[in-house]
């Protein structure tokens, strides 16, 4: 039996349940990808159909303007793969202080996909790209035969662009397997020789995250019997100094239809923010200081983001 999560977060700071604002908008684009990854928790693939339409981009262009000096995060399943992925680029300009494209970088290697390191550069994008491990087995087996070498030309390119010097370029690790992160700072160095001394890489951050017990992986994990397992080894590893900045506590998270979420993951699971009528709230109707003070939805799934140094959409907690 795992103790409940919300109890070890209110047993900490009851306030930390609790929303303090928004900082970062998170959009997910939908779970059309040109990937089937293993450890996906938004279960994306090429037959992905749930896609964002302009209706809901517009809408996600006014909050941002109603609440500047925010940053949009934009993700997916794979993001440019959405077909107004270009109209949201275009309407969010100069609405957000910073916009962060998730990227699985693959992409911009398939046919018919060069132009997006341009357009990024362009745009003034910065990139967050997935590369859950810099051995090109380890990716392969994650990720699907042949990618790595795909990520490692991409990557190259973005650097010959100046991404990685004039403008930033982080990327992204998750285990491949149940395990807690290492510390980000020891693997950061070993991500930037290792790309260094191989391909000539250079990149700016490394973030890591540790995969949630949601999605693909659990189905893997259930499959080992291996899920309770790893659920008592992320609360054995609850660390309480994390609790007070885990992301939901600023991140609103938006879906296809324009739903809000607490974080990306309660989306995978179909737990949106509701009224105090039990209806569902979508960013056409909020502002953000509506949110302030609301309960965040939490569950089982959240002592990922407090296991170990914690896990966000910006890497680990503390350092």
């Amino acid at each position: 039996m795992v103790t409940s999560f919300q109890e070890r977060l209110q047993a900490v700071n009851p306030e930390y349940e609790t929303f303090d604002g928004v900082r970062t908008l998170q959009v997910n684009l939908g779970n059309l990808c040109n990937l089937n990854c293993t450890h996906c928790h938004v279960s994306a693939s090429t037959r992905g159909t749930k896609v964002m339409g302009t209706a809901v981009m517009e809408q996600i262009a006014r909050f941002l303007t109603r609440h500047p000096g925010l940053v949009l995060d934009i993700t997916g399943g794979c993001p440019e793969m959405n077909p107004d992925f270009r109209f949201l680029i275009e309407r969010s300009s100069g609405r957000a202080v910073r916009r962060m494209l998730r990227s699985n970088l693959a992409i911009m290697a398939e046919n018919g996909w060069g132009w997006l390191p341009e357009f990024c550069r362009n745009n003034q994008l910065t990139i967050v790209g997935s590369l859950p491990c810099y051995l090109e087995e380890n990716v392969d087996r994650q990720r699907g035969s042949g990618v790595y070498q795909r990520c490692i030309q991409v990557l190259q390119r973005l650097n010959a662009l100046g991404y990685g010097t004039e403008m930033e370029l982080n990327l992204v690790y998750n285990p491949g397997g149940d395990f807690v992160p290492g510390l980000q700072t020891e693997l950061e160095t070993a991500y930037k020789c290792a790309l260094f001394d191989r391909h000539g890489i250079v990149f700016n951050n490394l973030f890591t995250i540790t995969n949630a017990p949601i999605g693909r992986f659990r189905e893997q994990l259930e499959a080992r019997g291996a899920y309770l397992d790893y659920l008592r080894l992320l609360a054995e590893r609850f660390n309480s100094e994390t609790a007070g900045t885990i992301m939901c506590r600023t991140l609103l998270s938006i879906d296809w239809q324009g739903k809000v979420y607490n974080c990306d993951f309660n989306q995978a699971l179909e737990m949106p923010v509701t009224a105090a009528d039990g209806r569902e709230i979508t960013i056409a109707e909020i502002e953000g200081g509506d949110m302030a003070g609301k309960k965040i939805r939490l569950s089982q799934h959240c002592y990922c983001c407090t296991a170990g140094e914690g896990s966000s959409c910006t890497g680990a907690l503390i350092t």
